[in-house]
């Protein structure tokens, strides 16, 4: 790159431009897609004029950057777009810290936690590196340097502007049609808007040198020559086998009463629930989260004593894979417990965005236990921070092809009618009913399954008539709300929303809203009354 550094400032330039363009005074939408993939697609550019190639490994990541950067503008569901921007930034994080060396896959946690540190520093003090020494270069390659023309022209610029404007200013004072008809020119720059112009130009060159930051990273520092795995641990082993074995040994005795206490629940259901005289919230409320945090404490600490503890004979590492493999089946069986617990709680109180992450989460977790179980197995402790990271993009990736708005309204609506067909014993018919007003808070991406559910001839007329209030709701938010969106905002799911709206737009016209704009009241066709406050769901 120091024999063109043109062309990287250029591009950072252009990229920075790119970003005011896009985002300035616009909201989230295909702008964010279309920024992110310019700077993976500068930055191949950049580095394969070079005649850098990426190496294999790397090139895994540019799929899974593709999905998570489309999410961010066809999924509106907060989480799920939040993880959509995470797991975007941290694809392209990871191909600029190994786009040479493509060793990612062998990153530990200390990586994880290094390589972004690494790549700000590079940010933040590469691009005057690179200047410096691009300068230098030329002043030896040169005997007499060229001679730009652009900043003597800048110079005069700069000079030229407060002399005119004060002759300017004289001359308008000494004649009213000039004074008209500069007072004319000087608003075709609507001076007015000068702070605004500055910091934008503040922000494209703040964009753009970070963007060379970037680019010089991956040519200098992506080769990982060195990475935490290759060196002597961060943390060397000095806890003794006896120690450890006797953490591990209580830990599982208590683990394994506890499980043997639950065990009667696992299969019983609504009954075991009842013989033990509780309540559905008392039962499947209490102790969740606590179960989930043993779960996360308990494979930490497995994996703490891993890396701590001297195992120096082949009795002491099958005892150790032993005792650990005990605790990782106990923690699976806890965190079936937990499982069950929810489920029985959705059964009865519905879907809601926590608890439906929660259920997705629990998948992941589980199959990252067996994961480490196996490992443990096998003896190939290194590879569960590549473990944790597949299923973290697991896990991001399932909220987006779940869906989880449209997946609430739908497992929701099946749940009012199944309780209204079949009640539930000790839960009152308040508790029955299906919250419309939950729906209000819900995304755009919930409004497609709203309406399929409005036109869906099964659903009963009550239920239909609570879908139909939500969306009555939303309607009217929308119109007293929204602003026409640039292009750059663009969203898929908005768009599909309106046009469902639009697909009921004559069911909806037969819902009447009344009272305050602040607090709305919807009157159904049959006189039915219903809040447009929203309700928060845990």
């Amino acid at each position: 790159m120091q024999n063109k550094p043109n062309k990287l400032w250029i591009a950072t330039l252009l990229l920075g431009w790119t970003f005011d363009f896009l985002f300035w005074n616009k909201g989230l939408g295909v702008n964010f897609a279309i920024f992110t993939s310019l700077c993976v697609i500068g930055t191949f550019y950049l580095l394969l004029s070079e005649g850098l190639r990426p190496h294999r490994a790397t090139l895994i990541l540019l799929p899974l950057f593709g999905f998570f950067a489309a999410v961010t503008f066809t999924r509106a569901e907060p989480m799920t777009v939040f993880l959509a921007i995470l797991f975007t930034f941290l694809a392209m994080i990871l191909i600029a810290s190994s786009y040479l060396g493509g060793r990612w896959l062998q990153y530990t946690l200390a990586d994880y936690v290094i390589k972004p540190v690494l790549l700000f520093v590079s940010m933040l003090w590469r691009p005057i590196g690179f200047l410096v020494e691009t300068a230098k270069v030329k002043k030896e390659d040169a005997a007499e340097p060229a001679k730009s023309a652009l900043w003597p022209i800048l110079r005069g610029l700069l000079i030229a502007i407060p002399v005119v404007a004060i002759f300017a200013s004289l001359l308008a004072s000494a004649d009213l049609i000039f004074s008209q008809r500069l007072g004319d020119f000087v608003k075709l720059f609507n001076l007015e808007r000068l702070p605004e112009y500055i910091a934008r130009l503040i922000l494209i060159a703040s964009v753009a040198y970070g963007l060379m930051g970037v680019a010089l990273h991956a040519i200098n520092e992506s080769r990982d020559e060195k990475i935490t795995a290759d060196g002597k641990p961060l943390i060397p082993a000095f806890l003794g086998f006896t120690e450890s074995a006797i953490v591990l040994g209580s830990v599982i005795v208590l683990f394994a009463l506890f499980v043997t206490i639950q065990f009667q629940y696992f299969f019983g259901g609504h009954a075991n629930i009842n013989v033990a005289g509780y309540t559905y919230s008392e039962y499947a409320v209490r102790g969740f989260n606590e179960l989930v945090t043993t779960a996360f404490l308990a494979l930490a600490m497995l994996l703490s004593l891993s890396a701590i503890t001297r195992r120096e004979t082949e009795k002491q590492r099958w005892i150790y894979s032993g005792l650990g493999v005990a605790l990782v089946a106990l923690l699976l069986v806890m965190l079936f417990s937990a499982y069950q617990r929810l489920n029985l709680y959705e059964a009865v109180y519905g879907f809601s965005r926590l608890r439906t992450y929660t259920h997705v989460v629990l998948y992941w977790i589980g199959l990252l236990l067996i994961v480490t179980l196996i490992l443990e197995i096998l003896r190939r402790e290194k590879y569960f921070t590549l473990a944790l990271l597949c299923a973290s993009f697991g896990f991001a990736i399932s909220l987006p092809l779940l869906n989880v708005d449209a997946f609430i309204v739908n497992q929701n609506i099946r749940h009012g009618i199944t309780l209204s067909e079949i009640p539930v014993a000790g839960v009152s018919r308040s508790e029955d009913a299906l919250d419309e007003q939950y729906f209000i808070q819900l995304s755009d991406d919930a409004i497609p399954a709203l309406v399929s559910a409005l036109k869906d001839p099964s659903v009963a007329e009550d239920l239909s008539e609570q879908v139909g209030a939500s969306l009555a709701c939303i309607q009217n938010a929308r119109h007293t709300t929204d602003e026409k969106p640039t292009w750059q905002a663009f969203h898929w799911s908005r768009f599909q929303a309106d046009l469902a709206l639009d697909s009921v737009s004559r069911i909806l016209a037969k819902y009447e809203l009344t009272g305050e704009d602040w607090n709305p009241t919807v009157i159904a066709p049959s006189g039915r009354e219903f809040q447009c406050l929203p309700v928060y769901m845990d």
